[in-house]
């Protein structure tokens, strides 16, 4: 039954490949990596590509590929896989000289679309070899001499990508792979845009029998969970950043730093995600992988959020300064706490009765502080506050908000004069 699901997938979804392997051209679009390897199998080549605007070769290198001809397809067929992939750790044991060169790292072979094309076998490497390199000479991995693969390795990375192809090329513009690419970093925005609103539209980004079948978990299981989060979790903000796109065979794969937080969790992760076009001509994502994140993206999150509160902070003050109830209260949810007051109408009864009486003339948000709060975020500033019956006080107030929809509105209110 698999692989009779995995047969109607590729039939109805998935572009044949060509007879004489896959023979891609890497563009210079804006989310290609800085910097990925590429194996040609027909020329026996590695190149480092750099991508400087445009994409260059700034290393060639001798290499060999699988004994037999073609794409990998099953265990022990003696063929290199061709595909976008991905650099794993390096193998931290003993291996032959020979065959090794005591030095290798592993390739995240099979991908979720080669398990969604039902491809076997494991175990594929980029190594070394200490003995003489001879073409096609391999089970399955890539090699290099011991010595070029150890001075390349201040080059490699956790995470690097690698193209391998039949053949493989790279020209200086961005052609029509940067409109699917602009296309698809589009999607992942979306894609967590969808998340962050606990949307239902969230879960359209995907295929559920693909997303199964490419092992990256049971859909069924991954949106019943997602979907009780959804409902006992009163936000969450999602935010990604360092985007890269890239194309294989016939899927494409974007991969990212993604920060998640909310009132029980903060963490940042990377990931993958596999996309293939649908019959429609849309995107959706058939597999996902989950890696180390290149980059903590929780202070650049907060310097962010800083931003766009710093202008919500001087509506605030304005709309107290100005004695203006309605606007005043825009700025609270319904249950908010300040001081003794609990609830906006208590709040805005108080305001507006002391307002009446004594209508303030100055208020002054200075030496603004964000932080992180189980409620939402926490911000801490000096206040400075006048009225028109002369009194004045200068002091500490933190404001907790918590995010509404689009907007971020305050929960609870405290202040401690200076």
């Amino acid at each position: 039954m698999r692989v009779l699901l995995v047969f109607l997938f590729a039939l109805c979804c998935c572009p044949a490949f060509a007879d004489d392997g896959w023979r891609p051209t890497v563009t210079s679009h804006q989310w290609v990596p800085e910097r990925l390897l590429a194996v040609d199998k027909d020329t026996q080549r590695l190149f480092v590509l750099q991508h400087e605007s445009p994409i260059k070769a700034v290393m060639e290198l001798p290499c060999t590929t699988g004994q037999a001809q073609g794409d990998k397809m099953t265990r022990g067929d003696l063929r290199t896989p061709e595909g976008a992939y991905f650099l794993g750790g390096r193998i931290r044991r003993s291996l032959g000289w020979d065959l090794y060169g005591n030095i290798a790292y592993s390739l995240n072979y099979p991908n979720p679309v080669d398990r969604l094309k039902g491809k076997t076998g494991s175990g594929i490497w980029l190594h070394g070899r200490g003995k003489e390199l001879t073409p096609h000479d391999t089970r399955g991995c890539i090699a290099l001499k011991a010595s070029d693969l150890k001075a390349l390795g201040h080059d490699l990375y956790r995470g690097m990508p690698v193209l391998v192809a039949e053949d493989v090329s790279w020209k200086s513009d961005a052609g029509d792979d940067g409109k699917s690419a602009a296309d698809l970093v589009q999607e992942v925005h979306k894609w967590a845009r969808d998340w962050q609103n606990r949307s239902d539209d969230f879960f359209s980004h995907f295929d559920p029998v693909a997303f199964t079948l490419s092992g990256s978990g049971d859909f069924a299981a991954f949106k019943s969970h997602k979907e009780k989060i959804f409902h006992r979790t009163p936000w969450i903000q999602v935010m990604v950043g360092n985007v890269h796109a890239i194309a294989g065979p016939d899927y494409w794969v974007t991969w990212f730093d993604q920060f998640y937080l909310s009132p029980n969790l903060s963490q940042t992760v990377g990931k993958r995600l596999y996309w293939m076009r649908t019959a429609k001509g849309g995107w959706v994502v058939v597999g996902r992988e989950y890696t180390s994140a290149s980059e903590d993206l929780a202070p650049l999150y907060y310097r962010n959020m800083a931003k766009r509160l710093r202008p919500v902070l001087d509506r605030w003050a304005a709309a107290w300064q100005g004695a203006d109830v309605d606007s005043y209260l825009s700025f609270y949810t319904d249950d908010a706490v300040q001081g003794s007051y609990r609830g906006a109408k208590a709040i805005g009864d108080y305001k507006k009765t002391l307002w009446e009486r004594k209508p303030p003339v100055k208020v002054t948000v200075g030496d603004v502080r964000i932080f992180p709060d189980p409620k939402g975020l926490r911000i801490n500033f000096i206040q400075e506050y006048e009225d028109a019956a002369g009194y004045a006080d200068r002091g500490r107030k933190t404001l907790v908000l918590a995010p509404v929809g689009d907007d971020w509105k305050i929960e609870h209110e405290d202040w401690r004069k200076l």
